[in-house]
């Protein structure tokens, strides 16, 4: 990549002002500067380019034709810049961009987003799949979902707006009408590989013991193991709203219902006030939540 060479913005700045305001005193004070440093920057940016960009008596200098057509491309160019940031800042104001894990994106989030664009239809929200912590100042979006059991400690807004309850499933057909663990419990047990440790840790809410599975099934992502679940490979463990359609539906049976965990989902919002956009969709947000039905 090819360095610019370009003299200080200070003095571009400094000099683009004098060009169209035409005074040293009222450029300083759009620049919040004294007159004497708006002096200086120009002297410096004309020893920066080795060009007299300004001439005539002290009190009452013009510019040269070489300050002339620098001050054109300057002024150009300033304001290209300055009707970007106003597009960017009013796209800011419509458009929420979101980082949101991506079962709970597919399975919860984007079947309701119909209910938010029906109530706003002048917003639009950008949906960016992420696990990691939420970071605002590594990662530029405007909110994010987790599923954590500690509140996020980054400086912002944290909402707890969904309890967290999860139970094995599997296809109808592979537990019968039979409730209990002996309905499943000699049926291939499906893992996902980032949270192996997922039915250990549904034993210890429930009180429950397995014996170990005569066959385990592995995959890299919760909604391919769920997906496994469904086509009747085996009996999976997810959270109750990934799958409370899928029951509804018939598509999964939960034999032993699901169980509260620790963890909670959260909207976290980042320092400063909320965008428009943000503070719509958290109002949303929160009335969808409620719409939950507690599972059994």
């Amino acid at each position: 990549m090819t360095r610019r060479s370009l003299p200080p913005l200070t003095a571009l700045r400094a000099f683009e002002a004098f060009a169209r305001l035409g005074k040293m005193t009222t450029a300083a004070e759009e620049l919040f500067v004294t007159h004497g440093a708006v002096s200086r920057q120009i002297r410096s940016l004309e020893e920066a380019v080795g060009l007299a960009l300004t001439e005539g008596p002290r009190h009452r200098l013009k510019l040269t034709d070489a300050g002339e057509r620098l001050a054109a491309s300057l002024s150009s160019a300033f304001d290209r810049v300055e009707r970007t940031l106003t597009d960017l800042k009013s796209a800011a104001d419509t458009e929420l961009h979101l980082s949101c894990l991506g079962t709970f994106a597919m399975r919860w989030l984007i079947p309701r987003l119909g209910s938010f664009h029906d109530q706003h239809p002048g917003l639009r929200v950008r949906v960016t799949e992420s696990f990691a912590p939420a970071d605002f100042a590594r990662e530029h979006y405007d909110a994010a979902i987790r599923l954590t059991e500690h509140v996020p400690s980054h400086g912002g807004e944290a909402i707890a707006f969904l309890d967290n309850f999860h139970g094995p499933v599997a296809a109808p057909q592979l537990t019968g009408a039979t409730r209990g663990v002996k309905s499943f419990e000699t049926l291939p047990r499906l893992h996902t590989r980032p949270h192996l440790q997922a039915w250990a840790e549904w034993e210890s809410h429930t009180g429950l013991s397995l014996a170990d599975a005569a066959q385990n099934r592995e995959f890299e992502h919760l909604f391919y193991m769920l997906e496994a679940a469904v086509a009747g490979l085996g009996v999976g463990l997810s959270p109750f709203v990934y799958v409370a359609a899928d029951i509804e539906a018939g598509r999964l049976a939960a034999p032993v219902g699901f169980v509260r965990t620790p963890a909670q989902f959260y909207l976290i919002l980042p320092p400063g006030p909320a965008r428009p956009a943000a503070s719509a969709f958290r109002n949303w947000l929160l009335d969808e939540a409620g719409k939950v039905p507690t599972p059994s």
